[in-house]
């Protein structure tokens, strides 16, 4: 088993589960002090046990006291039952003060978290995957949330639960205390062997795990895949191999605690019998009363029990530890593509203007340039076609507009000041953007096609579909525009779906309207309505198209070929046609001519 890096954060695992108490932190405080208590309580019983046993049981006046003194006796008998009582009452308060403050964290970070999942980067997105992240926030977070609820209870229960019986016992009697508690440190020091071990067993297990759902989102997700190529059997084995995986890694965990166990449950359990030897001897020998004997026997789980649980205290704070790391590198991630500090907000329609000045893009992990030294300028109102071999870097150059990626050399401007000098909601919400792949959400025709815009009227939300010649074929749907469509847009055809994405990008009314091939799917015909739809809209906006048919472009203001990242030609149709590069061969294999 290889063990996982570990990554720093700002604030410690029990600091930053500290800092998402706030608001419940008081009641967080008295709950532990509640748990102090009722555990003291515990004292009680054995306590009153003791009295009423040595004055009015077995002592050397026990008749004669309890013939004088029987309201005595129904006093001590009355204050057991009665502290018994409320302190049912005060542990009943203070597991659901527990749970308050756990629902309370849990929803906090939470949301918290899909707030930072939501204004990542594309580069995060790329780096992590979905089901990874689905662990995250749901079977991580319920670890973080099990800690709050029991584990810190537990542990502060066990603790003074030990604490309050030991200086109890010392006060009945010192030798037989010491004589019961010497046992105490050898379970501590196998815990700390225990929590040495077990650790990088729960942080593999964590990865595992998301490497399990993982599996199951993608194959759910990419089901229809599954069917087309009937791997049904081969992803059944792969789940399978991941499951078992995953259920080795639970098994070894649980041996590491399997394999400590017996030493701390046989030490724990060793003492009731010190206590029946030592403390019979003590007894016949007349140095321990009958009551303080039974005082000790009456109390003596509460010493051996937190012993007992110090294992599984420990496995849970290790199954916490690996989760909230997982949870917190995620809590404490910031985007690398954000405001900047001195970013203007730019509430007014843009006029449309896009100059890129010597743009160069790589990723990360690449050493060669996917965009290289390019430069051109869109005018307001002009369609600006791309086209290019596949992989030349079409869609990476139009990402660098609403900053999905950042331009590693030069600048892209959007009426003459640098993107990155506003804010991205407002750079953002003036761009329309309509992909190949696209993503419908579970909700009807409607609501997909004013995702941008909710305040929309129905009337609106048609003349936006009739614009990308959705309007005919949602129109003969049975429910029209109330259809609810599936996820991701089943039921609906490629074609049908690229409408309704183009429809949704025009909705917003956006200054710039990006297209990535968004008629691919589409035939000649609907693609021609598109096109004239597309030239009579009812507010201006800058077409940026992303066109693998010449169909598609030649009525382009300019058209860019681009050629392993740079601008390779540049031009109107006609004059590309009279150049006689790649555009010009372009038009002769797919339309058979050059006019």
């Amino acid at each position: 088993m290889n063990d996982l890096k570990l990554k720093k954060f700002p604030k410690g695992k029990l600091a930053w589960l500290w800092e998402n108490m706030h608001g419940v932190r008081g009641i967080y405080i008295i709950a532990m002090l509640g748990t102090v208590l009722y555990n003291v309580m515990q004292l009680t019983v054995p306590f009153f046990s003791g009295k009423i046993i040595d004055r009015f049981l077995s002592g050397k006046n026990a008749a004669a006291n309890l013939q004088n003194h029987r309201d005595e006796f129904y006093m001590l008998l009355g204050l057991m039952i009665g502290l018994t009582v409320l302190r049912t009452i005060v542990v009943y308060l203070d597991c659901m003060a527990y749970e308050h403050v756990s629902q309370k964290v849990l929803f906090r970070v939470r949301t918290f978290l899909f707030d930072k999942l939501e204004r990542q980067d594309m580069t995060f997105y790329s780096t992590y995957r979905t089901g990874d992240l689905m662990t995250r926030v749901t079977g991580d977070l319920d670890a973080v949330r099990h800690m709050t609820a029991w584990v810190v209870r537990v542990l502060i229960e066990s603790f003074s639960l030990y604490l309050s019986a030991a200086v109890y016992f010392l006060l009945i009697d010192v030798k037989m205390a010491l004589s019961i508690l010497v046992i105490s440190p050898f379970v501590f020091l196998i815990v700390v062997a225990f929590r040495a071990k077990v650790a990088p067993w729960h942080r593999a297990l964590r990865e595992k795990l998301a490497g399990l759902n993982t599996i199951a989102q993608e194959n759910i997700s990419g089901n229809r895949v599954v069917k087309a190529f009937a791997r049904e059997d081969y992803e059944i084995e792969k789940f399978d191999k991941a499951n078992s995986d995953y259920r080795e890694a639970n098994k070894k965990t649980a041996m590491v605690w399997i394999k400590f166990f017996p030493y701390i449950e046989g030490i724990a359990r060793l003492m009731p019998v010190v206590m029946l030897g030592v403390g019979g001897m003590f007894l016949i020998k007349g140095e321990l009363s009958m009551g303080e004997y039974v005082a000790f026997s009456g109390l003596i789980w509460a010493i051996s029990n937190p012993m007992g649980m110090m294992g599984n205290i420990m496995n849970e704070f290790q199954r916490f530890s690996a989760a909230s790391d997982k949870v917190m590198e995620i809590y404490y991630s910031e985007p690398g593509i954000k405001d900047s500090a001195d970013a203007v907000a730019h509430p007014e329609r843009f006029k449309g203007k896009i100059e890129f000045r010597n743009v160069s893009f790589k990723y990360e992990d690449g050493n060669i340039p996917v965009i290289n030294d390019v430069s051109f300028t869109a005018e307001p109102g002009q369609t600006i076609a791309i086209m290019g071999e596949t992989g030349c870097g079409k869609t990476t150059l139009i990402s660098l507009i609403p900053r999905f990626f950042e331009a590693t050399s030069g600048d892209v401007f959007i009426d003459g000041e640098n993107v990155k000098n506003y804010k991205l909601k407002d750079l953002r919400s003036n761009i329309g953007l309509a992909t190949q792949d696209v993503l419908l959400y579970s909700e009807t025709i409607e609501g997909n096609i004013a995702y941008g815009d909710d305040t929309l009227k129905h009337r609106q939300v048609v003349r936006f579909a009739k614009y990308s010649a959705a309007d005919d074929f949602i129109s003969k749907m049975p429910e029209g525009y109330e259809t609810v469509v599936g996820e991701r847009g089943v039921g609906l055809s490629g074609g049908q779906k690229q409408r309704i994405s183009l429809a949704r990008a025009l909705a917003v009314r956006p200054s710039i309207l990006i297209l990535d091939d968004t008629t691919s799917a589409v035939d000649l015909e609907t693609e021609k309505q598109i096109q004239k739809a597309l030239g009579n809209l009812d507010f201006e906006t800058t077409k940026i198209i992303i066109a693998q048919r010449v169909s598609t472009s030649k009525n382009a203001d300019k058209i860019l070929i681009i050629k392993d990242g740079r601008i390779a030609e540049e031009g109107s149709h006609d004059e590309l046609i009279a150049k006689g590069g790649y555009y010009s061969e372009l038009v002769k294999l797919q339309l058979g001519s050059v006019s």
